[in-house]
């Protein structure tokens, strides 16, 4: 039997279904006005509340293009940063600009992730006014619209889908009563869809035959696993407050890198992100042994108190160490610990890396040819 709040939220979801209908059709009608921009754009985005491994996408994008010498820019709305109405520089694609709480704890990892690769990070929520800042000021050339399925006022000349296949459907009820962020049937129009996290699929053949007939019969269908690149101390501010010199340096930049056979058993895993027993599970499977876990919410701004509360806890349970996100982290390094805390790092990898990377150099070639003959 469901329980009675569900039944209590089923008409917001039936009038959230509802609104978010007729808005798709409103754009797709061109009552409502999507413009674009003199360049490509990609949309990575989800149809459900919660992680869905998008952000290390989003990394594995942003490089590829960037390689092939595009100059290339990340836009994303910055959820959880202190004054969301702002326009935030995080990274002009040389130096990290913005610390999370003004950026948003998302822009700030990708900006330090991705600022070898000469890729720009702003943080807006008019997306269309910061691309075309940004072609102006930073003479970025692609961009990469971060969280933008939903966001249909910027054109896009590929939406890429990801569905987690620990919950690829968010329950199959709308928000909010369910995790849905748009009725299902929002999978026709995406370009390419990744199934993320593979390799904890249930039954991932039933899951793409699921997926596919679902979507439009064209989409091609991706799938991607998450892989432990390494796992890093956590630069805090008492091991900054012990360091002198070289040291120090090491120390801010997280330097210090561990296998994971390394890490002290058992671990205190914390997190504040959308799907916190996906990292759990991914803890797991790398062989950490997790004597206490703890869930904060979506893009949670850590205090002292926390961190204090956690090291109690962990203690309680015997835990030697204490393990997060790599999101977590750039939110963390201000704060004292008083047990070891690591770092999980993740890369994404795809069973069919050569057909997706075709799929986006197809559209974004296509839009430059386009540009090239009005030119």
């Amino acid at each position: 039997m469901l329980p009675p709040s569900s039944f209590i939220l089923a008409p917001l979801s039936a009038v959230y279904g509802g609104v978010m209908r007729a808005r798709a059709s409103l754009y797709a009608a061109g009552l409502f006005r999507t413009q674009r921009v003199e360049a490509p754009v990609v949309s990575v985005g989800n149809i459900t509340l919660g992680g869905t491994g998008k952000t290390p996408l989003v990394e594995w994008l942003a490089r590829a293009l960037s390689s092939e010498g595009r100059r290339v820019c990340i836009l994303t709305r910055g959820y959880g940063r202190e004054k969301a109405s702002r326009r935030v520089v995080v990274s002009d694609g040389e130096r990290v600009l913005a610390e999370a709480r003004e950026g948003g704890d998302e822009p700030r990892l990708l900006a330090e992730m991705l600022k070898d690769a000469g890729v720009a990070v702003l943080s807006d929520a008019d997306r269309v006014a910061a691309a075309r800042w940004a072609m102006e000021n930073l003479q970025s050339e692609l961009f990469i619209l971060d969280d933008g399925f939903q966001h249909m006022r910027l054109a896009r000349d590929l939406d890429i889908v990801t569905l987690d296949a620990t919950d690829p459907f968010g329950g199959g009820r709308l928000l909010p009563r369910g995790r849905l962020r748009e009725p299902i049937e929002g999978l026709r129009r995406a370009g390419a869809i990744i199934i993320t996290r593979a390799e904890m699929a249930a039954d991932l053949d039933a899951l793409r035959a699921e997926v596919a007939r679902l979507a439009n019969t064209a989409t091609p269908i991706f799938t991607s696993r998450l892989r432990t690149e390494r796992v890093r101390l956590l630069s805090s501010a008492t091991k900054k407050e012990e360091a002198e010199g070289d040291a120090a340096l090491n120390l801010e930049n997280d330097a210090i890198s561990k296998s994971v056979e390394a890490v002290p058993q058992p671990v205190a895993a914390f997190c504040g992100v959308g799907n916190p027993e996906a990292f759990f599970a991914h803890a797991r499977r790398d062989g950490q042994t997790l004597s206490y876990t703890c869930a904060f919410r979506d893009h949670h701004g850590y205090t002292q108190a926390d961190v204090d509360a956690l090291v109690a806890e962990a203690r309680r349970h015997g835990a030697r160490a204490l393990l997060t996100t790599a999101k977590d982290a750039v939110k963390l390094r201000t704060l004292g610990f008083a047990l070891p805390c690591y770092v999980v790092e993740v890369t994404v990898e795809f069973d069919d890396e050569e057909r997706l990377l075709a799929v986006v150099r197809g559209a974004v070639g296509r839009r430059e040819a386009e540009a090239s003959r009005k030119s």
